[in-house]
């Protein structure tokens, strides 16, 4: 596996970032011209397939976010897990949850360290990223 840094971290899934989208895309313009193109007779089953392809656009978007939100609190609670036991402190309540995201790549040297510089410059989580100089992959984040 290729060593994990700013430039290459985030992760594409082709079977469902690309596939999955290009079937539910090609289904609704399909269903839409087969709806436009209806009679009396094919009305009905035209517009239930236009109905089907809108839910599963709108299902695939809620399913990517209900999973990355899962995620995103699993990895909050790991860093401020992490940044207990090399404290001995509870976090920081100003560190925000993208700004956890964020830390997550740093290295214990220099978590606590980034963690002070984030809420005093209030980071981003792309600022987080840049400054790490000692990239820790994450290679479990889908």
């Amino acid at each position: 596996m290729k060593h994990q840094n700013l430039e290459n971290h985030g992760r594409i899934v082709i079977g469902f970032h690309g596939l999955t989208f290009l079937a539910i895309i090609v289904l609704l313009i399909g269903s839409i011209m087969s709806l436009v193109k209806s009679n009396e007779e094919t009305l009905y089953t035209a517009s239930l397939l236009v109905l089907i392809a809108v839910i599963l656009l709108i299902l695939s978007y809620y399913i990517r976010g209900f999973a990355l939100k899962a995620q995103d609190r699993a990895i909050r609670a790991e860093e401020k897990l992490r940044y207990f036991i090399l404290t001995g402190k509870a976090a920081p309540n100003e560190l925000t949850t993208r700004q956890f995201i964020g830390l997550r790549f740093a290295p214990d040297d220099e978590f606590v360290e980034l963690c002070k510089k984030a809420i005093k410059e209030n980071l981003s989580e792309k600022d987080i990223k840049k400054s790490i100089k000692n990239w820790k992959a994450d290679n479990y984040r889908v």
